[in-house]
């Protein structure tokens, strides 16, 4: 088994444990938020609201720090190319508008 299989694996497991878990905490805030069926909405406090927060954030898939290092790199690379790429053609460009209007 490949690396990209363990680790599929391993977050198939981390969401089946996870939503076992969320299934009870909507179950309990279903039933204590249970809203009017006719009117306005009622906004959700504050509190509630970071309870929320707390369930999506666990549901993130977090990349591991060996893969944080790789894409972080590849950002940097990337970033430091297109600038010099935009830089040259910058140069270039300047160079023979000014050539243009000199002459």
């Amino acid at each position: 088994m490949n690396r990209q299989m363990k680790r599929m694996q391993e977050r198939q497991e981390r969401r089946a444990k996870a939503s076992v878990a969320d299934r009870r905490e909507a179950a309990t805030t279903a039933r204590r938020s249970a809203a009017p069926a006719e009117g306005k909405k009622k906004r959700a406090g504050v509190r509630q609201f970071l309870k929320e927060v707390r369930q999506e954030l666990r549901k993130v898939d977090w990349p591991s720090r060996r893969e944080l290092i790789s894409y972080t790199v590849v950002v940097l690379v990337t970033v430091i190319v297109m600038t010099s790429l935009v830089f040259g053609l910058d140069f270039v460009f300047s160079k023979l508008i000014f050539n243009v209007l000199t002459n």
